[in-house]
């Protein structure tokens, strides 16, 4: 008897200590690479209730700005995107979504239909490792996962994180079971600095421009997805200048769009209409749309989203409005801060977690 509790005991001992350097050493994603907080967040909302939600790559999260939509149109939004999302990560971020509420519109971004296979592992952890447990994170796995990768160790990511004790940081043991600080405005990560835009790269010439046939059959699983569930489908190309978007690529979505009967917006073709100005909407020479580009999308493609969709102003909506406000007033503080911080040192110091005076919490 006395064995069998010294084994018990042992046992629990193990465990417990793999547990416990298991929240240690998984990285938080907060003050470095705020990017692979995104797709967790989501999960903390306080109420579901989104007429719209963005699935995509940095196109999305970089360039939508869901607090300008309700400022401006009462449109209820939420983005679940990641770096370097691919379109099967997507798709099951769709299948995920759905778990919990379901919106009037999902909108896609088609960059990512120029990957027709797993490209990398450290994109593949800054879009997986943030989704809940379920059949749609296990099939995201299977389908994204490298030649490298094993499924046993997104199960217990400890074997996957053991070595990053040189790497370790104050918040890593600030945040092992204390709430961490979001980082998005409802998937949105804000940067108000720019850095105009000097020469776009040539568009290199491809062998084969055809999109794959995994990409195709994931984006009919979307169409399938939502007429089965009654959602609207919007395809989107973001404005970035680059990397680039051919117009071969653009021909195959605007014919898949008529095939389907979906709406289809490339707003390379509305860069002047929307009013965007290269030389202070970017923080990063075109490649993403700072705050005010982000802003200036937004608010041309919430009265797209309007006009198609007949999405009504919720502004006066009790079940949200109060949620809304407080979103608009964190929102407006982290604009101030980041604002401040550029004035003050001609840069932004920080853009991670949500700032007071240029530091990070």
């Amino acid at each position: 008897m006395k064995k069998v509790i010294i084994l018990m005991l042992s046992l629990c001992l193990i465990l417990t200590s793999f547990f416990l350097l298991q929240k240690l050493l998984i990285p938080k994603y907060i003050s470095d690479v705020p990017e692979g907080s995104l797709i967790e967040e989501y999960y903390n909302e306080k109420v579901f209730d989104h007429d719209v939600v963005f699935i995509g790559d940095c196109e999305v999260y970089e360039n939508i700005s869901p607090v300008q939509l309700w400022k401006d149109y009462g449109i209820s939004s939420y983005i679940r995107g990641s770096a370097q999302q691919l379109i099967w990560q997507s798709y099951y971020l769709m299948e995920d979504t759905l778990r919990y509420e379901k919106p009037d519109v999902f909108v896609f971004n088609v960059l990512s239909m120029k990957y027709g296979e797993p490209q990398n592992e450290a994109y593949n952890r800054l879009n997986l490792d943030g989704m809940k447990w379920s059949k749609s994170k296990w099939n995201a796995i299977e389908a994204s996962m490298t030649d490298e990768e094993s499924m046993i160790d997104y199960l217990f990511p400890l074997l996957r994180y053991h070595q990053r004790w040189s790497e370790l940081t104050s918040e890593d043991f600030q945040y092992m079971f204390a709430k961490k600080p979001l980082v998005s405005h409802n998937g949105f990560i804000m940067r108000a600095d720019e850095l105009p835009v000097k020469t776009i790269p040539k568009d290199q010439p491809l062998s084969d421009y055809q999109f794959s046939k995994t990409c195709y059959e994931y984006l009919d699983r979307m169409v399938k997805l939502c007429k089965e569930n009654g959602i609207k489908l919007v395809l989107m190309k973001a404005p970035s200048l680059y990397p680039s978007w051919y117009d071969e690529w653009d021909k195959q979505m605007v014919d898949y769009a008529k095939k389907n009967d979906l709406l289809y917006v490339n707003f390379l073709d509305s860069i002047e209409e929307i009013g965007l100005d290269f030389n202070h909407d970017t923080y990063d020479r075109g490649l993403h749309l700072n705050l005010s580009g982000a802003e200036k999308l937004s608010h041309y493609f919430g009265k797209i989203l309007q006009d198609n969709f007949n999405l009504k102003n919720r502004q006066n909506d009790e079940s949200i409005r109060q949620i809304w406000q407080e979103k608009v007033s964190d929102y407006n503080k982290m604009k101030d801060d980041q604002y401040a911080q550029i004035k003050k040192y001609g840069y932004l110091k920080g853009y991670g977690a949500k700032t007071q005076g240029g530091k990070e919490e």
